[in-house]
């Protein structure tokens, strides 16, 4: 029952909920993507960062309160591993901004709301996968790229964390190939060469 609540907090998505008080429907602008990005390119700084706080908070809700609190009818079990439940929990909120039940299943790719999970489940996660995303996006210009290569050093990451956490390393491997899946249209445009590129961010673009 947590990951499905889990689940309809992820389906609370930050730029459609912001974009029907200004009147706008981003899916039908840019990309299509009710992403970050595309909010940041169709509606400019102030409407994209209101999207980040939307999606890296519900994250953190499902992480670091959720599999905590004891709603009505649903206690805590005792035999629940509750590293384990705050995985589920953390794949349900990111399933749910990419499929949200509540916008007919046309979500954004999940990368905001993975960040808001990783925030809860380990801090210093972080760090690889930030470095990692700015580098990406420096060489190369394509933030879709950077996301994806960022990702995946999240199952490299917990695997040589020590302790060694299970629920973790089987999270970052799930989530590495899932955000791939959500950027396949990235793939395909960047095989095309029409994908578009960060230029303010893209250092060693062509002069």
């Amino acid at each position: 029952f947590k990951a499905l609540g889990a689940y309809l907090l992820g389906s609370v998505i930050g730029s459609l909920l912001l974009g029907a008080l200004r009147g706008v429907d981003i899916r039908t602008q840019g990309s299509g993507n009710a992403g970050g990005t595309n909010a940041l390119r169709t509606q400019g700084w102030a409407f994209a960062l209101g999207v980040i706080v939307v999606d890296v908070g519900k994250a953190v809700l499902a992480v670091g309160w959720l599999p905590g609190v004891e709603l009505p009818g649903i206690g805590i079990d005792p035999d629940v591993d509750r590293a384990w439940l705050a995985v589920v929990c953390a794949a349900a909120v990111v399933f749910g901004h990419v499929y949200p039940v509540w916008y007919e299943f046309r979500g954004g790719k999940g990368a905001a709301t993975l960040i808001g999970a990783v925030a809860v489940l380990s801090p210093p996660a972080l760090v690889p996968i930030l470095l990692t995303w700015l580098a990406c996006v420096a060489l190369s210009g394509y933030v879709g790229l950077g996301t994806m290569v960022a990702t995946a050093t999240l199952p490299v990451y917990f695997a040589f964390a020590r302790p060694l956490s299970l629920p973790l390393l089987v999270f970052g491997v799930v989530m590495a190939a899932f955000v791939v899946y959500t950027h396949r249209s990235n793939i395909e445009r960047m095989r095309a060469g029409v994908e578009n590129r960060a230029r303010r961010l893209w250092l060693l673009r062509p002069r």
